[in-house]
């Protein structure tokens, strides 16, 4: 057992409210949305990530693809080679701006059932993504 020592805190010092900035990963693979399904589960597999980050050719943040959503397109009956990502990343428009509290990130993900959660500025660009492994982890 190791022993902590803690000490107290001045009566004058603010609780520190720890931004999405502060806690997310880089964004990952960053893809087109005119890639198709298969070429981007490869990318996915390349990369050993579960999610990509989808931009639309001006490079501004569209959606977020899981290895699940992708799977389950691929397995559909009206699949073709052909299936772009911008056919079937609609998904919940969901986002973080880097100045959001994490606590409410972490509330808006487990409302929505999110397994991530982009972070994109002001300007549309994707700057990493919350991942809820860090909540996991962050309670351990």
């Amino acid at each position: 057992m190791t022993l902590l020592q803690t000490h107290p805190r001045s009566t004058g010092t603010k609780p520190v409210h720890r931004t999405v900035a502060d806690a997310m990963d880089a964004a990952g693979p960053q893809v087109w949305d005119d890639m198709t399904v298969e070429v981007a589960l490869s990318v996915m597999a390349a990369a050993r990530t579960g999610h990509l980050v989808v931009c639309d050719e001006d490079g501004q943040y569209t959606a977020l693809v899981t290895r699940a959503r992708l799977a389950a397109v691929r397995n559909g009956s009206a699949y073709t080679d052909r299936v772009r990502l911008r056919d079937i990343a609609g998904g919940d428009g969901s986002f973080a701006s880097p100045t959001t509290p994490v606590a409410e990130a972490e509330q808006a993900m487990r409302d929505r059932q999110l397994g991530a959660l982009p972070v994109v500025d002001e300007h549309g660009n994707a700057l990493g993504v919350l991942a809820r492994s860090f909540f996991s982890a962050r309670s351990r």
